[in-house]
């Protein structure tokens, strides 16, 4: 259950509907953190971008072990 209000896939509008269908063709659904950042495009295209500059100095085994090892460290299960 989420702890804020998010726009449902079927009321996103403009730049959330095409952000919700870029994730389902990518990943077959639109994850829980999109969702998150429904009430603010922008951060996520921000977020996204980020994201992009850390992924691009390493490769995606270690990206994924430090993503793993941070998780275990904060104790989250998501």
């Amino acid at each position: 259950m989420a702890f804020i209000t998010t726009i449902p896939e079927g009321s996103a509008q403009d730049k959330v509907s095409e952000i919700y269908q870029m994730e389902k063709k990518n990943n077959g659904y639109v994850p829980n953190y999109t969702q998150a950042f429904s009430l603010n495009p922008e951060a996520y295209a921000g977020w996204k971008q980020l994201i992009g500059s850390v992924r691009s100095r390493m490769r995606m085994r270690r990206y994924e072990l430090v993503t793993l090892a941070t998780a275990m460290a904060l104790d989250c299960t998501y």
